[in-house]
This record gives structure tokens, C-alpha cells and sequence, in this order.
């Protein structure tokens, strides 16, 4: 008994001593808390946070400014190396002109009865800076090409130059549309835009059968404050244009660039003919040299027509006379693509029902000529020929045949039906023509 309770005196101090120990330390702790660390947020002055702010946007600026430097550094070479393929160049078709019925046609002609009231000059002024307004914004389009080639006996350089039409841009070039004239013994050309920086540029096509030409200014030598002056041509519907409406002639149609003149369309009942087709010229009132070049233009500021020298042949003439743009469309889109425009070399007058019946002809494209060494006389297509069909496409006349030429690559041979005069007859005659391009 005595042994069991020392055992239990001997627990009982054991656990006094160490509840004791344990308050001891608790007790210390917090005799010491006052030593425990704590740590404040260090305040922060407004005026540190302007400085810090300011800092933050020179630094922003200074980071922009050297991109914008960088961009513009590296432009040139960015463009000419990732600009890719040049992109087609399309224009959308033209709607056909509606046919008045007979109704519409009276009441037409009672408005053009009517008396206009006299015109004071306030309104004509008005007029004219209307005019002028829109001339200036349809020049934009209008450059000067020029064959520039070295005179190395003055150190200078002699020009010679056409009124051109900034018709497209693919992308890769400024594509520009004028007469061929100024291919001729040249080797080198440049372009002067609207603002009258100069640019080099380089023949991309030519079609010697229209008097035609191409040439390409690369858009990556072209500067900002070149870009911000010119524009793409936007081009209207010479077909639905009639005789009295007003016109604008921009050019070179006085024998100097930049000219520019009002008048009006005197005529459209003339032709410009040539090897396998023809076009529509728009005969204005507006004066003009004999080897003037220019573009002419309608009330909406659209390009209706090329001013081109010598399309009245060998009369003399001292108006602006202008291709149709709606006639040349289809082949300004070949060229501006980069393609040959074919050719055969034929010339001929279409055949109407009322000559067929006189003359006994068959209805088509009559043969009046097939110029020497052309790829129609190597087919074996003679004078008095009548062609019916290129390929699959009928052959009315003149226009009809064009239009079916037009959708042959060159160096594609194409077959043409026909008729020839034999001892009993018409007879019925195939020929195979590859068209070539006069180039």
C-alpha cells in the first residue's frame, strides 16, 4: 500500500511541474510581445506619383517614336519584299443602255422644247467653279508620261511626253494607260503625278495595232505625300453619253501638260477603225493640237474617253476627239493584266440583212482586207471572205468578232468558219488562225 501511494505523490508532482513550466513560458512570451515586428506601408507623396507617371510616358514616347522610325525605315524594304502577287484587275460590266418606248421619247422631246430661262452671271459662275471643282479632283488622275533618254553632250535630258490615265493599281505597280506614241526609240520613261513628282517607270505592254501602252511606277518608290495627291481613275460609261452633254479635256491636248478645258460632246456617230475591230470616238468642240494627248471626262468626274492625236487619219481636224473607254475596256483589262492582246489582221464591214439581200451575201464579217505577213493571210482568209464564227461565238460584224478574238490567248489557235464565192456560190471554208500581237 505504502509503495502504491509514493507512486502516486511521485505522478502528481510530475504533472504540477510541468503545468508550472508551461505557465512560466506563456508568461514570457507575452512579457515579450512587445518585441514582435510589424511591418507599415511606407507612404506614398502624390508628387512621386506624378513623377513616376510622367516618366512612364516619356518613356512610352520615346518607344513610338523610335517605331514610327523604324516603320518608315524599313517600308520600302517590307513592301518590295512581302507585297506578294499582283492582283487581277477587273472591271464590272456596264449595264446596257435602256430602250425608250415611244411614249418616253415625245415626253423627251417636249422637255427639249421647253425654253430655259436666261442664265445670269451668277450662274454662270457658279457653273464654271462647279466644273472646275470637279476637274480638279478628276486631274489627280491625269499624269504625264515622259521618254527620258540621256543627252550626254549638254549633261541634260531630252522629254517627250503624253497625257496618261492612272487606270489601276494591282498591288505591286501603279498601272498607267496612254497612248504609244511615246514607245518609240526609247529605252527609258518616266511619269510625273498630279503633285508633279516624277517617278521611274517601265513598259509593261503595248499594243501597236490600237496605239496602246502600259506602264508600271512601283508602288514601293512611291513617297506619302505622292500618295495623298493622286488616285486610281474612276471609270464611267462612255455608252450612255450623247451629244450636248458637258465634258472636261485634262492633258496635254494643247500641246503642253496640264492643260484644261470645258466644251462638249459635238458627235458620236464616228469610228476609229483598225486590224480586227473598231471604237467609238467622241467628237467635243473643245480646241486642240494635232498630236495633243489627254483624258476626257464627264459631270461625275469619270473617264469616259482617251484624247488621242491623229484618229481622224488624214483630215485635219482642230477639236479633242476621244477613244470610247467603254469600247477599250476589254482590252485595257488584258493589258493591265500583263497580257498580249491578239491579233489577226483583218479588216472588214458587217454585213446587214438589207446588203445580204441585195447582194446576195451571207450575214457576217465581209473580208475587205488582211494586212501582209498577218496571222489571218497565213490561215489563208482572202479579200471577199465571210467569216460566221470564231470558235464558238457567232460572227455579226465587225464588233461581234472583236468581242470573240478578244477571249483567245495569243499563240492559242482558234478555228473560224466562213463562207467564200466559188463558181456556184458560197461555199462553206474553215481556217485555223493562231492570233500573234503587235507588240
Amino acid at each position: 500500500m505504502k509503495g502504491q501511494e509514493s507512486e502516486k505523490q511521485g505522478s502528481s508532482k510530475q504533472e504540477y511541474a510541468e503545468k508550472t513550466e508551461g505557465e512560466e513560458r506563456r508568461e514570457g512570451q507575452e512579457s515579450f510581445s512587445f518585441l514582435q515586428e510589424t511591418v507599415k506601408p511606407k507612404e506614398i507623396r502624390r508628387e512621386q506619383v506624378a513623377v513616376n507617371f510622367i516618366r512612364i510616358m516619356i518613356y512610352g514616347l520615346l518607344a513610338g517614336m523610335a517605331a514610327c522610325c523604324g516603320f518608315y525605315a524599313l517600308r520600302p524594304w517590307a513592301e518590295q519584299t512581302f507585297q506578294g502577287e499582283a492582283q487581277e484587275v477587273t472591271f464590272p460590266e456596264e449595264e446596257p443602255e435602256e430602250e425608250k418606248t415611244d411614249a418616253e421619247e415625245t415626253e423627251q422631246e417636249k422637255k427639249e422644247e421647253l425654253v430655259l430661262p436666261a442664265l445670269t452671271a451668277d450662274d454662270y459662275r457658279e457653273i464654271m467653279q462647279s466644273m472646275y471643282g470637279i476637274a480638279r479632283e478628276a486631274e489627280k488622275s491625269v499624269v504625264s508620261v515622259q521618254r527620258a533618254d540621256e543627252n550626254w553632250l549638254e549633261g541634260t535630258e531630252q522629254h517627250k511626253a503624253a497625257a496618261g490615265l492612272l487606270a489601276a493599281d494591282n498591288g505591286k505597280e501603279l498601272l498607267v494607260l496612254t497612248e504609244d506614241s511615246i514607245c518609240k526609240e526609247g529605252e527609258r520613261w518616266a511619269v510625273t503625278f498630279a503633285d508633279g513628282s516624277r517617278y521611274d517607270a517601265s513598259l509593261r505592254k503595248r499594243d501597236g495595232n490600237r496605239g496602246l501602252a502600259v506602264f508600271g511606277v512601283e508602288r514601293a518608290s512611291v513617297e506619302t505625300g505622292t500618295w495623298n495627291a493622286v488616285q486610281v481613275a474612276e471609270l464611267g460609261n462612255s455608252s450612255i453619253s450623247v451629244k450636248g452633254d458637258l465634258v472636261i479635256a485634262l492633258g496635254g491636248m494643247f500641246g503642253y501638260e496640264n492643260g484644261m478645258s470645258y466644251g462638249i460632246i459635238s458627235s458620236k456617230e464616228h469610228y476609229m477603225t483598225y486590224a480586227d475591230g473598231q471604237c467609238g470616238m467622241i467628237a467635243t468642240d473643245i480646241p486642240a493640237s494635232a498630236e495633243g494627248s489627254g483624258v476626257l471626262f464627264n459631270q461625275k468626274g469619270q473617264a469616259i474617253g482617251l484624247l488621242k492625236g491623229g484618229v481622224w487619219g488624214e483630215r485635219e481636224v482642230s477639236a479633242a476627239s476621244a477613244l470610247a473607254i467603254s469600247d477599250l475596256k476589254p482590252v485595257m483589262e488584258l493589258m493591265l493584266n500583263g497580257e498580249s492582246v491578239p491579233y489577226t489582221g483583218i479588216y472588214g464591214v458587217t454585213v446587214t440583212e438589207e446588203l445580204a439581200e441585195q447582194q446576195e451575201i451571207p450575214k457576217g464579217l465581209y473580208v475587205t482586207n488582211v494586212q501582209a505577213d498577218s496571222p489571218a493571210m497565213q490561215a489563208g482568209i482572202q479579200n471577199g471572205d465571210v467569216l460566221l464564227e470564231v470558235g464558238d461565238d457567232k460572227v455579226a460584224g465587225v464588233t461581234s468578232y472583236e468581242k470573240a478574238l478578244l477571249e483567245y490567248k495569243v499563240g492559242t489557235t482558234v478555228k473560224i468558219k466562213g463562207k467564200r464565192r466559188g463558181a456556184g456560190g458560197y461555199v462553206d471554208v474553215d481556217f485555223h488562225v493562231t492570233p500573234g500581237s503587235k507588240e
